[in-house]
């Protein structure tokens, strides 16, 4: 990351915001916070103590910005690996997006209106996440992840690289997803199998979603389960590996559950 310069700006007393930055009106900076050059804070937002906005970061109108995050982390890749040289995007936060105590949010990522990113949470270069999703706190978006809108990502949740979720999906406390069978023994260049979580579909408790399975619309995954199987739309699994019990009924489907 860049050094910031030398001058500070005035109106944040103990903060360090570059004179190359873009602060809105009606901002608050905390002291403690480093605002490197070219970064974008929007109208009215608020950035807590000891908060590091790294180069060319944008941040949109009445965001919240809680201590101590880090927005705009560059990856530090191993020798060799397949990421090494990618340009990334400047990290993107739509208006009233709230980053908790802690996380750490790439270059790279873009994050939708009104979600809300937990206490050290993660996101990685290249994720994004849609409108009015909550990630839980010490989750993990993995690079180049998508995640929808109104998703609820609960606590200790791993989304691994390249995974899709759907609008409206739940995945419960420690979740997980894989991406590799071989667990880093394939060629080079050999393109990973990520889950896929379709619209409205619920993920227990600790699941275990193995690469390149699907979970279909509304299915229904129970704690501890782990799946090794696509999962048909509306159908309910449970067990190891997981096995089908029932379908879910008219009266669980999300259009009655506004």
């Amino acid at each position: 990351m860049p050094q910031p310069d030398a001058m500070a700006d005035e109106r944040f007393p103990g903060a360090h915001v570059s004179h190359d930055a873009q602060v809105s009106a009606g901002v608050s900076i905390a002291p403690g916070t480093v605002v490197f050059a070219g970064a974008v804070i929007g109208e009215g937002s608020v950035i807590g103590a000891c908060t590091v906005v790294g180069a060319d970061v944008r941040i949109g109108a009445r965001c919240t910005i809680e201590d101590c995050v880090v927005l705009g982390k560059r990856p530090r890749l191993r020798a060799g690996s397949s990421a090494a040289g990618i340009e990334l995007d400047p990290l993107e936060l739509a208006e009233e997006v709230t980053v908790c105590a802690g996380a750490v949010v790439y270059a790279g990522a873009s994050v939708g209106r009104g979600s809300i990113l937990g206490d050290q949470s993660q996101v990685r270069e290249g994720a994004r996440i849609g409108s009015r999703t909550v990630v839980g706190r010490a989750s993990c978006v993995d690079f180049e992840a998508s995640v929808g809108d109104r998703v609820s990502i609960q606590t200790g949740v791993y989304v691994t690289s390249g995974a899709i979720v759907e609008d409206d999906a739940f995945l419960g406390p420690g979740a997980l997803m894989t991406n590799d069978d071989t667990m880093g023994r394939h060629p080079r260049g050999e393109a990973l199998a990520a889950p896929v979580v379709r619209r409205a579909a619920r993920v227990g408790g600790g699941a275990v979603l193995v690469p390149g399975i699907e979970i279909g619309e509304e299915a229904f995954i129970a704690a501890g389960a782990v799946v090794t199987r696509d999962v048909r739309a509306r159908e309910l699994v449970a067990g190891v590996p997981a096995r089908t019990l029932r379908h879910v009924g008219d009266e669980e489907l999300l259009e009655r559950w506004p």
